[in-house]
């Protein structure tokens, strides 16, 4: 009795097992050791599960307690040995589940540097998207470190950084 209980169990886990983690491949996981603070982690999503070499679309996230100040300009760098492209035309900011119109998106390859220029400010305090569509992965898998910095409006324009978000590419 205790054998067959055992069996079920085990059949259990692995039958609700896979597809969890199937779906917790597009989701940031728990991290250990990534030299960056908890804090400074920022949370995304990849909406075609982050396979290599393929297509998809990265959803980066800010939340609302991280902008502490209005942003004119969002400023995302990636690591060097990230090989995948972006489409400029395909990236997007929500706030508040809201598209802001943009004035402009610059990709900056040599530098590995996305520049992203929304018309209006972006306020405080607000919960913040950025939506990179018509990503094409790398072909080699890991774990990719982009990290954000806004812009803060006015005469002299600081550089404040928000967060990192740490991609896994598999």
């Amino acid at each position: 009795m205790q054998r067959l209980l055992s069996t079920l169990v085990v059949t259990g886990c692995l039958l609700t097992g896979l597809p969890a983690i199937s779906l917790a491949q597009s989701l940031p996981g728990f991290t250990l050791w990534s030299g960056v603070k908890s804090e400074n982690q920022l949370p995304f999503r990849l909406d075609f599960g982050g396979q290599t070499n393929a297509w998809d679309r990265y959803r980066l996230r800010i939340p609302a307690k991280r902008m502490k100040f209005a942003a004119s300009q969002f400023v995302v760098n990636y690591p060097q040995y990230y090989k995948g492209t972006l489409d400029p035309k395909k990236i997007e900011v929500r706030v508040k589940d809201k598209k802001v119109p943009l004035s402009d998106v610059k990709w900056d390859k040599e530098n590995r540097v996305v520049e992203i220029y929304p018309q209006e400010p972006v306020p405080a305090g607000s919960d913040v998207e950025l939506i990179f569509s018509n990503v094409k992965n790398p072909a080699f898998g890991g774990m990719f470190y982009w990290n954000c910095s806004i812009q803060t409006p006015g005469d002299v324009p600081l550089a404040r950084y928000l967060g990192t978000w740490i991609l896994s590419i598999s």
